[in-house]
């Protein structure tokens, strides 16, 4: 018989009663029942029940033990009588009564339970991680990710893809946010970054005729921590295709995101692929956000002209200065108690707005503060652009049109949340395209790249040199699903006269390119095919499949919201003589002054 285990403590079943088993794991419960003392033993494949009789010589031993203590019990399976079973366990038919126990690791005092579905604050289950994952539910997101990345590995394989690895140490790369730097030992006062993406190297990859690149790469970025972005490091499924179109990049990629989600999904309805294409300035019309959330079946109108010159003076001085009006709908809440609004009211005003107004359609007529100073004929007019009917309300976000926007998308999320508007069981994919390639800096007010500075502009260099910056759009997408960006991409910009003037649009001179990106456009003058790609998260994906609502529930050792890891104790301080062989010094803000 095997020194640990004959079986893990997911395998036994009714079948295997009368044999000899031994078993190794974890005492995750344990119960005394006075003349017997069961222990429910769990390792990674499960929980089988382990019964000591009193007057067993292994009895006393057990009865010592402490939850989480590691064990060895080997023992005779047995049947559960007919009351006993228990249904929630697929070993629930059977027990395992003990004749020896061998104990190979006693466990202190737990700062955490592991057992049971208590709450503990997240810096204590950060500092005793390795205890955290032992709980079912994070256990179980580890392996949901384990075994996602798993299934994509297979089928970008078998869609021709091959799997490369990028370097880790690198330079710098304008990809949004601040890099992490490494100091070089050997070239005093040089730095690597680690990268925030492998954008410059599966391009390379592409020009040396590599065709089809993913990995699942690792990407670092010191930026603030958000429920969907983990700060310092997260993974992505990131590919790059040779000799592509926008479109085929999409029929590629949606079949392994929809498949993904089928798999395991848990029967929740995913997308049919082709997903839905929604151009940038609609999505922020009708959603309000370029991630707009499909299953919310709220749409946001523009009602901008039904306010011009109206006798609601505060949204016609606005639309007078070149604002906008949205409108979103409310189903059925015009029937709803005033309290329901001033919450809303209150809401608005947390969210920094001045308020919520807001138009309620009853049988005799429009109604509300707003409705009283607004002309009936214009009140029918707002009604019949959002399909209102009598019974609903109608909601207003007013002001710039990009804030206007953004607050209506904020509002139509309020909403559906608030009604129960959104299909929990539904997992739906768009694509967001046609984004602009520039926009302007409202500081500066210089023009700058409004996305990934290496897309190809729509229209090519004709479009640079021929038309306003602010009109070109670029041949950049992202996928979305269920209001969670997933992935930025593009049909990449392959010929440097293209790159070049597209950089000189956005302030960056001929030399400045050069020494920035000299290695990618240097390899584009050897001959370069055209290319594209994109990097869904993996950590997102997997967030979603689980239904968590932060990144840190789908990660083995992530960091905290203030970037540290609490059970390495990183980042720490190093050594003088450790910054002294890097040629560094180290110079400390000012203490914050105290009172």
């Amino acid at each position: 018989m095997h020194e640990y285990r004959t079986h893990d403590c997911g395998a036994l079943r009714a079948a295997d009663a009368g044999i000899t088993a031994r078993l190794s794991g974890w005492v995750n419960v344990k119960r005394d029942h006075g003349g017997l003392l069961f222990i429910d033993l769990r390792d990674h494949y499960g929980i089988t029940q382990c019964v000591f009789p009193a007057g067993s010589p292994v009895f006393a031993a057990a009865e010592a033990l402490r939850v989480e203590s590691v064990i060895t019990v080997t023992g005779r399976v047995v049947k559960r009588d007919a009351d006993t079973v228990n249904p929630r366990l697929p070993t629930g038919e059977i027990e395992l009564v003990a004749e020896t126990v061998e104990v190979q690791s006693t466990a202190d005092v737990l700062p955490i339970q592991v057992a049971g579905e208590a709450q503990f604050p997240e810096e204590l289950r950060l500092r005793y991680r390795f205890l955290d994952l032992r709980r079912e539910k994070l256990h179980r997101n580890i392996m949901l990710r384990a075994n996602v990345i798993a299934w994509l590995r297979r089928e970008m394989t078998a869609r021709g893809f091959t799997e490369f690895t990028t370097p880790i140490l690198t330079a710098s790369s304008p990809e949004g946010a601040r890099d992490f730097l490494v100091p070089s030992r050997v070239h005093p006062g040089q730095f690597y970054a680690l990268p925030q993406a492998p954008q410059q190297f599966k391009q390379l990859l592409m020009v040396a005729g590599f065709d089809r690149y993913f990995q699942i790469a690792p990407c670092f970025r010191d930026e603030a921590s958000r429920a969907d972005r983990a700060p310092g490091e997260f993974y992505q499924l990131d590919f790059e295709m040779s000799f592509v179109t926008q479109d085929d990049v999409f029929a590629t990629i949606e079949p392994v995101l929809g498949g993904l989600f089928r798999e395991f999904g848990g029967g929740r309805s995913v997308t049919q692929w082709p997903f839905p294409r929604i151009a940038y300035d609609e999505a922020l019309l009708k959603y309000g956000s370029d991630k707009p959330d499909l299953r919310n079946p709220l749409l946001i109108t523009d009602v901008t002209e039904a306010f011009r010159d109206s006798g609601f003076g505060l949204f016609a001085k606005i639309v007078a200065g070149g604002g906008v009006v949205r409108a979103i709908p409310a189903p059925g809440t015009g029937g709803n108690p005033r309290s329901f609004f001033d919450k809303l009211n209150e809401w608005a005003r947390s969210e920094g707005a001045g308020g919520l107004g807001y138009i309620i359609f009853a049988p005799d007529g429009a109604k509300g503060p707003i409705a009283k100073n607004l002309e009936p004929e214009r009140a029918e007019a707002i009604r019949e652009a959002t399909g209102a009917s009598v019974g609903d309300a109608v909601f207003f976000a007013a002001g710039k049109a990009l804030d206007a926007a953004k607050f209506a998308g904020t509002v139509r999320t309020k909403l559906g949340a608030d009604l129960g508007l959104i299909d929990g069981a539904k997992f739906e994919f768009c694509w967001i395209v046609d984004f602009p390639m520039y926009e302007r800096d409202e500081e500066t007010g210089q023009i700058v790249f409004s996305h990934n500075p290496f897309s190809m502009p729509q229209g090519g260099l004709e479009a640079l040199n021929g038309q306003d910056p602010l009109t070109i759009k670029a041949f950049q997408y992202d996928i979305v699903c269920n209001g969670v960006e997933l992935s930025s991409g593009a049909i990449r910009n392959h010929r440097p006269d293209i790159m070049l003037r597209a950089f000189e649009i956005a302030g960056y001179g001929a030399e400045e390119v050069e020494a920035r990106f000299g290695g990618m456009l240097n390899a584009f003058r050897y001959g370069a095919p055209p290319h594209g790609g994109s990097a869904p998260g993996v950590d997102r994906m997997v967030m979603l499949l689980a239904d968590e609502p932060n990144l840190r529930e789908v990660i083995a050792f992530p960091l905290n919201q203030q970037g540290q890891d609490l059970l390495m104790g990183a980042p720490a301080p190093v050594p003088a003589a450790r910054l002294k062989e890097l040629s560094l010094a180290i110079s400390l803000p000012p203490a914050p002054k105290k009172g």
